[in-house]
């Protein structure tokens, strides 16, 4: 890569314990990306130091117990014990670092605008320690112009001159939990810097711990490039969610319409109707997007009539429960529904933004008295749009199955046993297909 003729000392200071590795990587937020980047660089050779806000997080890995499923704790208590892992809520040692990379929420607020103030509070804590010789990345996902706009200026007010005291840059996280085939060390990075010097020490940074890396122009092209990979993901689904309802009006099931369309070899990817959108990026990047355009006076009626199909999906649902408790004369209220799934998506214990939290709201508001099996979610942790009430995952034991007026399948984790489930239902309304390979009982089961 070309540099710039005057190359500065602090540039040729990092760049130099980078490549030798003996730069040590500080990780703000513990969750669900930065912990997994966290194992992809003490993998890779690098001591690192995590910061959390939340004390029970760092407490619990300080004792080395994972909160994540596919980060053991056995590894988790290596990496303390052998210091290679320092979890702390102490964000005055932020200057210990000399790679920091942002990993914190960008939620929406009540008015689906984006919500910055992780990332703003994280940049205040950094500026208030920066030092010459650090690199920030900025992971969180956001709209384009955050780096540039939010965050420059916060770093700027320590005085240090950015691009070359210390140097800026943006790399969208790209997790999938629970996805075996992509750790975060199997997924290709891409990389925008302020200026040329910070986008080659981001690229020496993450060259060492993933597969590969994806240089852009600057930061604003990287911050789109993940906007772009949600959005498509969100209209799609949003599509075939749509025809879920009119093929479902049709008698057709659009499951098997979906299966024979993707036989074509060419020209078609597969995408599946659910019961709404979960997880921590497709139901909210969409929405930075069409935000950003309403400043550029601009309509993104796409994204927001996928948005408005996606988050109508837990309402049709309810409505097809009530339609299976009204064919045996039963009303919803007063019935006992059993919500299996509160996950996001099968096989990880990750709640955020599940449409199952939607789902129990409504059938609660209904009347339905609701419990719920998840074998990765023993307790229903505090959510931040939902007044969520205090339950236990129910033992999914043929006493409790039959007990239930309607079993309501939200997510198909690969530990449901569906012919053992099927026997002891009484109804079931599935969202997922999960039932398709069970051979009795046909007529107790709803697809929705």
């Amino acid at each position: 890569m070309m540099l710039s003729a005057t190359v500065p000392s602090t540039y040729s200071g990092l760049l130099g314990i980078l490549q030798d590795k003996t730069a040590r990587v500080g990780v703000v937020g513990l969750g669900y990306v930065g912990l997994p980047l966290i194992h992809a660089f003490i993998d890779a050779g690098f001591k690192t130091i995590g910061f959390d806000v939340d004390g029970e997080k760092v407490a619990r890995l300080k004792a080395g117990e994972s909160y994540i499923k596919h980060i053991p704790s056995d590894w988790i208590g290596k990496c303390v014990g052998e210091r290679a892992f320092e979890p702390t809520a102490d964000m005055g040692r932020l200057d210990e670092a000399d790679a920091i990379l942002i990993c914190v929420p960008t939620p929406l607020s009540a008015s689906r605008d984006p919500d910055l103030s992780f990332v703003e509070s994280t940049a205040r804590h950094i500026a208030r320690v920066l030092r010459k010789g650090q690199l920030i990345v900025l992971e969180s996902t956001t709209y384009p112009g955050t780096t540039r706009d939010v965050v420059r200026p916060i770093l700027a007010e320590s005085g240090l001159d950015i691009g070359n005291d210390v140097f800026l840059a943006y790399s969208p996280e790209r997790e999938d939990p629970g996805n075996p085939d992509f750790s975060a060390q199997r997924i290709p990075k891409v990389v925008g810097g302020m200026n040329s010097h910070s986008l080659e020490l981001a690229l020496t940074l993450y060259g060492h711990a993933v597969v590969r890396t994806v240089p852009v122009s600057n930061c604003e092209i990287a911050e789109a490039c993940k906007i772009l990979e949600n959005t498509y993901r969100s209209v799609n689904i949003a599509m075939v969610n749509e025809l879920k309802v009119l093929f479902d009006r049709m008698g057709l099931d659009v499951w098997e319409v979906i299966d024979a369309a993707k036989t074509k070899p060419f020209g078609f990817q597969a995408f599946y109707p659910g019961p709404g959108l979960g997880g921590h990026c497709i139901p909210i990047d969409p929405f930075y997007l069409s935000w950003v355009a309403r400043k550029h006076e601009l309509p993104t009626r796409f994204i927001e009539l996928a948005g408005e199909i996606n988050s109508g999906m837990p309402a049709y649902v309810v409505q097809r429960v009530a339609d299976a408790l009204n064919d045996v004369g039963k009303a919803v209220r007063g019935s006992r529904i059993g919500l299996l799934g509160m996950a996001y998506k099968k096989d990880v214990d990750d709640p955020r933004e599940s449409p199952s939290f939607k789902l129990l709201e409504l059938l609660t508001q209904r009347g339905a008295v609701v419990s719920y099996n998840d074998p990765h979610i023993p307790q229903l942790p505090a959510m931040r749009h939902y007044d969520v009430p205090r339950l236990a995952s129910e033992e999914l034991i043929p006493e409790w199955i039959a007990r239930q007026d309607c079993i309501l399948i939200a997510t198909d984790h690969s530990a449901y046993d569906w012919d053992f489930i099927v026997r002891y239902a009484r109804r079931i309304v599935d969202t997922r297909d999960a039932t398709r390979s069970v051979t009795f009982g046909r007529d107790k089961i709803y697809k929705a």
